[in-house]
């Protein structure tokens, strides 16, 4: 057993199959309409006159690709799994051709940061597609918007509808709101949900990105529309890759770098050019949010959602709220502060970040102070911190290419070195204008010291 468990921690084999299929020996077995499962409220709402299989086989594809992501625990050790999928798809062929998969595997292994091998097989299940009538728009979108209940998705999109009207179209890639029925509505939810046949499951799932790129790729070719608006300010698509924690591989989940391989991938696989746009790529999420109070929109911003934990960890009297100190949160909080805003006390867990400890700081109904919530705390004060450090080491040759990087990858005429280095600036400005805000005795003042 134990020899067994070292084997799958260091990699895996995972079999995706059909109700027609019969279970591969050796392979860790994952069946469609059980493992995998299709919503055909929300599947209903992807209807648009130019679905075809293919559509149906990409997301069969994604989900495959998450659920090998989550079965297959990683090395204490080492980051890099080895990770084989068979996946059942109705155009074997295409998807082997030589310029989808190669892209394919360029794209899932660059965002995750292991070693797939893909096998694709004919599915022998009949093809799902939606039963309803299709929902033909009167032209193709000038573009979609990647859309979850996050600050800055809320904020772009409105934003965007109010430069672009209708010419934009949300697809719903994340949150946690489950959504049953469209109403006519396009791309209300994912249109499936993944539950790995394993106990230990995988924590870190980097194979998100995708998965999120995928289904709002697939949503501009269904409309018609060439370009995917990803609402990530500069901290969240920029920071990550920058200020890894010990030896975790850089996450590039929201990275131009990565997108530009799907570009690729989307290319090859759908012949249908897809773009995807950075608008708020060198902006901090303060100045994105302050730009939507400054056209005097409303503020339903405050009932988005930032924390990375679910209800499970931060409820208090049955009531989900954010923690209040992991990275996401401690980002969100100083953005509300840097661009004048503020919240009611009751929207983190974390409800007084002027007191003098952790424990004095946190809503005295909340029974979960433990160490992991601790822990969490410390690495969001770490990001925000070392992301601030960033504005010291500008030249550093480490920025600089990742600079060049991010300039080929978006095709910038100007100079992205100068463009980071002044988002860098600014969130070490509007983090050191949080703290002080706080007044001496703050605990996260105490830690900020410890930190470096």
């Amino acid at each position: 057993m134990h020899q067994k468990c070292r084997a799958v921690m260091a990699g895996a084999k995972i079999a995706v199959r059909d109700s027609e299929a019969s279970p591969v020996a050796g392979s860790i077995n994952c069946k469609l309409d059980q493992d995998i499962r299709f919503s055909t409220r929300a599947l209903e709402s992807y209807a648009f006159s130019r679905w075809e299989p293919l559509v149906y086989d990409a997301m069969v594809v994604a989900a495959s690709l998450e659920i090998a992501d989550k079965i297959c625990r990683r090395s204490t050790r080492n980051w890099p799994r080895q990770l084989a999928v068979r996946i059942p798809v109705t155009d074997p062929a295409r998807w082997q051709s030589p310029l989808v998969l190669e892209s394919l595997l360029d794209a899932i292994g660059f965002v995750t940061g292991d070693r797939w091998s893909l096998e694709f097989f004919k599915s022998a299940a009949p093809q799902v597609a939606p039963k309803n009538g299709s929902l033909d728009m009167f032209r193709p979108p000038k573009a979609v918007l990647a859309y979850s209940e996050g600050l800055d998705s809320f904020v772009v999109a409105r934003l965007a509808k109010a430069s672009l009207g209708n010419d934009v179209v949300r697809v719903r890639v994340g949150g946690k709101r489950d959504v049953d029925a469209s109403g006519g509505i396009p791309f209300v939810s994912v249109p499936y949900r993944v539950t790995p046949p394993t106990n230990q499951r995988e924590p870190s799932v980097r194979s998100r990105g995708f998965k999120f790129a995928m289904i709002a790729g697939l949503a501009a070719f269904l409309t018609g529309a060439t370009k995917v608006i990803v609402p990530e300010s500069g901290q969240g698509s920029l920071g990550p890759p920058l200020v890894s924690v010990g030896q975790a591989y850089p996450d590039y989940r929201n990275h131009p770098v990565f997108t530009r391989r799907m570009e690729r991938f989307l290319h090859a696989l759908l012949e249908h050019p897809i773009h995807f746009e950075f608008p708020r790529l060198w902006s901090t999420k303060a100045e994105t949010l302050a730009d939507f109070v400054a056209l005097g929109l409303d503020e339903e911003w405050q009932s988005t959602k930032s924390c990375w934990r679910d209800s499970r960890w931060t409820s208090i009297g049955g009531s989900w709220r954010h923690c209040g100190v992991c990275a996401a949160c401690m980002l969100r909080r100083v953005s509300v502060n840097a661009a004048g805003l503020s919240e009611p006390s009751d929207t983190y867990v974390c409800t007084d970040m002027r007191a003098s400890s952790l424990e004095a700081a946190v809503d005295r109904d909340f029974n979960k102070l433990n160490s992991a919530y601790r822990d969490y705390a410390i690495a969001g004060v770490r990001h925000m911190d070392d992301l601030a450090g960033l504005a010291k080491k500008v030249s550093n040759r480490l920025i600089g290419r990742h600079a060049r990087a991010i300039g080929h990858a978006i095709g910038s005429a100007e100079c992205p070195e100068e463009l980071l280095s002044g988002l860098f600036y600014r969130h070490a400005d509007e983090w050191g204008a949080y703290l002080e805000s706080l007044g001496p005795g703050s605990f996260l003042r105490k830690w900020v010291r410890h930190v470096h």
